[in-house]
């Protein structure tokens, strides 16, 4: 059973505690149940960007009610999102196009997430334009958008460095266009032009990051020593510890749940706007200072023998 959830995940090593003792759990027993049905993780996706959006609608009122039944369908969303990736892992039917419509998801809840305490928020201060409090919710969703794209490619490229069969999805920009133009025109095609999009916001976001995967390539090629893969998860893992995790969906959830039953609604633009920026900006920080670090100490290492 341990070794089946396991192999559920990406990784034992990228998951936090609140995911890996409820979230993963739940999800993992859901995609058990659903392995044989003929349900897809597509499916499963889709059904929990309609539950995620529920929630953002479900957030507008200063409802007790109404705002439990919200944070249960956030919760549920969540869980589904773990379902589908697990259901994936579990059943061998990973594709590219899944792992895209599965961040767009994450996206949409939050997006109806902000503009439900956005109209709240308004209801609160109406002598003020409805506008301004859209143009806030609106600022919050690129500044989660971007922090969400700098997670993944973090907690992604832990993964690189645990073995080549977990970090199979990190992909340079080079590879992810080259993928792009061999699609045939399409929707999948245009899916794939966001991910394109995406993956070079996180290219040109970690300089130092490219200097050192570069140099590692040009070093090992694409057999990288396992005392150098484990050198950098460590270092890498106290990073997503300290500062990554607060950027993810437990992270922000928290402190969501808590202004939606109090209505403190402001607070929570705040937090996401000022502060989650704030450990954005950090985690970047050392994490390109530790990146540039790494490729001295491989250098001089080489240099010593």
């Amino acid at each position: 059973m341990n070794k089946e959830y396991e192999a559920s995940l990406k990784s034992i090593e990228t998951e936090n505690v609140i995911d890996k003792l409820f979230y993963r759990r739940i999800g993992f027993v859901l995609a058990r149940q659903l392995m044989g049905t003929g349900v897809t993780p597509n499916m499963i996706t889709v059904v929990s960007i309609f539950v995620g959006v529920a929630a953002g609608i479900l957030f507008y009122p200063d409802n007790l009610g109404y705002n439990l039944c919200g944070i249960l369908c956030l919760v549920i969303a969540n869980i589904l999102d773990c379902a589908d990736g697990q259901l994936a892992r579990l059943a061998g039917i990973k594709s590219e196009i899944g792992r895209i419509l599965d961040g767009v998801a994450g996206d949409i809840w939050f997006l109806a997430i902000y503009l439900g305490l956005a109209f709240r928020l308004h209801d609160m201060y109406a002598g003020y334009d409805l506008c301004l409090f859209i143009g806030i919710a609106l600022l919050s969703g690129f500044s989660h958008l971007f922090q969400a794209n700098i997670t993944d490619y973090y907690k992604t490229l832990h993964l690189f460095f645990i073995s080549k069969d977990k970090g199979a999805e990190f992909q340079t920009a080079e590879e992810v266009i080259a993928k792009h133009k061999a699609f045939k025109p399409g929707l999948n095609k245009v899916f794939f032009l966001l991910y394109r999009w995406y993956t070079l916001a996180q290219v040109n976001a970690t300089p130092s990051l490219q200097q050192m995967l570069h140099s590692l390539k040009s070093r090992y090629g694409d057999d990288i020593p396992e005392t150098v893969r484990l050198s950098f998860r460590r270092q890498s893992l106290r990073l997503m510890t300290h500062y990554v995790d607060l950027l993810t969906f437990n992270g922000r959830t928290i402190i969501l749940f808590i202004v939606v039953l109090t209505g403190y609604v402001q607070v929570y633009f705040l937090y996401e706007i000022v502060v989650l920026n704030i450990v954005l900006a950090i985690a970047m920080r050392k994490h390109e200072k530790m990146c540039a670090a790494f490729v001295v100490k491989q250098e001089n290492e080489e240099d010593s023998y």
